[in-house]
């Protein structure tokens, strides 16, 4: 009863407290082993796809493909596990791609997608990322585009420099 009231004490519905449960529910004698079995290979793989991510960061496609080997379950329960972290996000993967790209690359937002889709991100998730920073991808693209026909003008005559940016998915501005 003492428990009872401690409940109600607490702020809790005391219906809510199993008073009348006085007995633990025993488990077949393996079971304690199996779990301890299963825990153990999750943190092991749960390791491993860490291993994977922290070195250089992974979307979920690629960290899937990467363990395709393992169990699927458990890939999943880790992949999951690790997403509820944010160790591993699609969305914040985009964001640092694209930053990267833009400081070491000059791409076409075309090529730009193209990229991140190779990486087996959803195309949505993908365009909806291109749509929300179109003023500042354009503008990239414009830079970037200035870029090669002043590293090319040399070596080739306009007509060529422009069909080469078309061909890289530059629009014919």
């Amino acid at each position: 009863m003492r428990r009872l009231s401690a409940c109600e004490n607490g702020g809790y519905i005391k219906e809510d407290h199993f008073a009348d449960v006085g007995k633990m529910v025993r488990m077949p004698k393996n079971t304690r082993r199996y779990l301890m079995e299963y825990i153990e290979e999750f943190d092991k793989l749960k390791t491993k796809v860490l291993k994977y991510i922290l070195y250089k960061k992974r979307t979920e496609q690629e960290v899937r493909q990467k363990f395709i080997q393992e169990n699927q379950d458990m890939l999943d329960e880790v992949i999951q596990h690790l997403k509820e972290l944010e160790y591993i996000d699609d969305g914040k993967y985009i964001k640092r791609a694209v930053a990267e790209f833009i400081n070491l690359k000059n791409m076409s937002i075309k090529e730009l997608k193209y990229k991140l889709l190779s990486k087996g991100l959803e195309k949505g998730l993908v365009e909806d990322y291109i749509q929300s920073n179109q003023d500042m991808l354009t503008e990239y693209e414009q830079k970037s585009a200035e870029s090669i026909k002043t590293k090319k003008e040399s070596a080739m005559d306009e007509q060529d420099i422009q069909n080469y940016l078309i061909k890289k998915g530059y629009k014919n501005d």
